[in-house]
């Protein structure tokens, strides 16, 4: 049964549940100190008699706390439960709950939908409107006929019953509970009892062996031992405390004397060996320095952060590294960051400011008080520095990728190789390749699959299979070619951005693809466009094509929200000609977390998209830098969607220039300036 208790903002955590025959995996992110949402994935054995499969069942929930807990005042909360899924689950509560004493909670509710279908009686809701006491026969509790629509007609309506339960906590790592369950409705599509329900009536202990772990073991309704495992974590709260990152280099001040300076002595320290030192000492910070200009008073460069996450910490090195290296009478420094081979914005400090507040109390918050950030300036007057990578790189590295919520394999691992390549045509011309090799999956099949078996069944309707054959690249056990592009960056005016990019764009499709965007540096506002010709590839992923082109297209807003919270909007034609919007927010934490969830609404009528009725997912991006505790600018990406379908599909493009662009401007570095002078 639900309470009205919240996690700590932030928290994530994920489950795995059983009882009854029944699997249950749930996701929950409290996305605010108040809103929380989860993401669950059922199996149920027998759920339709006359086929052979278990049923596997994707459904969203929701809950928003109204009140905090006070010395009269108990929490209270309202929830709805698989509001967008098939509706086996379906329900919608409101409950309080209130802490006795120290160790004790009392939690007491009413529910509709599942939650009021034992000892239930006419809504009390039927008052206001008559409506109220009836429920739409599809999202009564066992049907599992909503396919994902989402379930406003039938929000608390229909009979209601009351819930509730007690938890006593003798110490920090037991909770022992009681509950008083008003869920009758574990039954079939046919409506059969899935197994005994003998009394309303269930008991559970949780155990908390370790910080982030906790066990359950339960015996519910008087017939059924159930088991659950979670495993929390919390963004917020990062494992190495404040990481592990090297010592930065202390700020040289400079004696008053000579900090009045105009100009230095050139006979005795050129510009040229200024620049072969710091571009020296800045390499010692991952920091590699592309051009420099340099006058008596002012000093312009650009630069590639390649080790630090936040560009403010990338800066702030930066600026240290300067106050060692530059002559005294430079007073004035501008920063204009690089990535792909364009300057992203210009930032320019007082070096006075910097010898001032490195060790203030309050220096961090009067620093980005005082910076001047602007568009990149020109390339007039700046001196190239050769990098001494060379133009060529490669790497080789060991891959792991996930499937989730097959109901022949709920998680499926494979395990491979992935050798990556690129050459540096031009700073902003890249020419860049994957090859992969599958090696293992989490079955024990060496090399995949082997014996040219094609289980794939091609959709039913009139929706083009542009994505739900994903499985059929790469399945023979051969390397395959991720990946082979060719990319050109530019900087076509003030405050745009352009990229183009040829090739084998993705595991799918090869084509082309081009884009434009707007982003003023302080500006919390970006508009993008972007076109693209795709043609879908042979499933040996080599250099073949099938006989299906594309054109697709996007109008993108984005908008960075207050509190971590970042919208985006995407309107246009998709893969398989469908026309329609993605909209999408993600809370991205100061440390380099990101949870978010989007949707994707179509002209593809529901019954032609098939179960699930329209995309949606949760996307997950976790910085290497929280796991090691050490800087890098590497990060592992994950996308959960409910189901993988042809509508609403998108090209997937390395390298699109919002989140190349965001890193060096106004709202991303003051969201992370707390490790300026880190």
């Amino acid at each position: 049964m639900p309470s009205a208790i919240s996690a700590d903002e932030g928290e994530i955590a994920g489950t795995v549940s059983g009882f009854g025959g029944q699997l249950r995996n749930s996701f929950t992110f409290q996305v605010t100190d108040r809103l929380s949402g989860t993401f669950r994935y059922s199996i149920i054995p027998d759920f339709t008699p006359n086929e052979d499969e278990p049923f596997a069942d994707r459904s969203f929930d929701l809950r928003y706390r109204f009140t905090d807990e006070d010395v009269y005042m108990p929490m209270i909360a309202v929830g709805l439960q698989d509001f967008l899924g098939t509706g086996v689950y379906s329900a919608e509560y409101v409950v309080a709950t209130k802490t006795v004493g120290s160790s004790v909670r009392v939690t007491a509710g009413l529910g509709w939908g599942r939650l009021g279908t034992h000892n239930g009686f006419t809504n009390p809701l039927g008052v206001i409107d008559e409506r109220f006491q009836s429920r739409p026969e599809n999202f009564k509790a066992g049907i599992g006929a909503a396919g994902g629509v989402p379930a406003f007609e039938s929000l608390f309506r229909g009979d209601a019953a009351f819930f509730g339960g007690v938890e006593w906590a003798p110490n920090e790592r037991w909770i022992l509970k009681a509950e008083y369950s008003s869920d009758d409705a574990y039954v079939d599509s046919a409506g059969e009892p899935l197994f005994e329900h003998n009394s309303p009536l269930n008991f559970g202990v949780a155990w908390r062996p370790l910080p982030g772990v906790q066990l359950g073991l339960g015996y519910l309704y008087g017939s059924q031992l159930a088991f659950s495992g979670t495993i929390t974590i919390n963004p917020n709260n990062r494992p190495f405390l404040s990481g592990l990152d090297p010592a930065p280099q202390p700020v040289a001040v400079r004696a008053d004397a000579v900090r009045a300076a105009q100009s230095w002595d050139r006979a005795a320290l050129s510009e040229a060996a200024i620049r072969q030192s710091l571009a020296v000492a800045l390499r010692t910070e991952g920091v590699e320095l592309t051009a420099l200009e340099l006058t008596d008073r002012t000093a312009r460069l650009r630069y590639i952060n390649t080790r630090y996450r936040s560009e403010a910490q990338a800066m702030g090195r930066v600026l240290r590294i300067l106050t060692q290296e530059l002559p005294p009478s430079v007073e004035t420094l501008t920063l204009e960051p690089m990535q792909r081979g364009i300057p992203l914005a210009s930032a320019t400090f007082a070096r006075s400011d910097i010898e001032a507040f490195e060790n203030e109390v309050g220096g961090t918050a009067a620093t980005l008080a005082r910076v001047d950030l602007d568009d990149a300036g020109s390339e007039a007057g700046l001196v190239q520095v050769p990098s001494p990578r060379g133009a060529f790189s490669w790497a080789l590295r060991p891959t792991v990728s996930m499937s989730l919520f097959d109901a022949d394999d709920p998680l499926a691992l494979n395990f491979g190789a992935e050798l990556s390549a690129s050459y540096q045509v031009r700073p902003n011309l890249v020419l860049s390749g994957v090859v992969n090799q599958r090696l293992l999956d989490s079955s024990g099949n060496l090399l995949g699959r082997d014996d040219g078996e094609d289980d794939f069944v091609e959709p039913e309707g009139n929706v083009p299979v542009v994505r739900t054959d994903i499985g059929r690249y790469g399945g023979d056990g051969h390397p395959t070619l991720g990946r082979l592009t060719l990319a050109r960056y530019d900087r076509p005016g003030e405050n745009l951005y352009s990229r183009v990019t040829v090739g084998y764009l993705e595991r799918m499709y090869g084509g082309i693809s081009t884009e434009l965007l707007w982003k003023p540096v302080e500006s919390r506002l970006a508009l993008g466009a972007e076109v693209n010709y795709a043609v879908k590839r042979d499933y040996d992923g080599l250099l073949g094509f099938q006989d299906y082109d594309v054109v697709t297209g996007h109008a993108s807003a984005y908008y960075d929200f207050d509190n971590g919270f970042h919208g985006r909007v995407d309107a246009g034609r998709y893969l398989a000609g469908d026309w329609g919007a993605t909209i999408a927010i993600d809370r991205e934490f100061e440390n380099g977390w990101s949870v978010g969830g989007y949707f994707t609404l179509t002209d593809i009528p529901f019954e032609d998209f098939s179960e699930g009725s329209f995309d949606k997912g949760i996307r997950v991006t976790i910085p290497f830098d929280f796991v090691i505790g050490r800087p890098t600018r590497r990060e592992v990406r994950s996308t959960v969607q409910s189901l993988t379908r042809d509508g609403g599909a998108r090209l997937s493009v390395e390298g699109r220039l919002y989140d190349v662009v965001r890193d060096a401007h106004y709202s991303d570095l003051e969201d992370t300036w707390g490790r300026f002078w880190r």
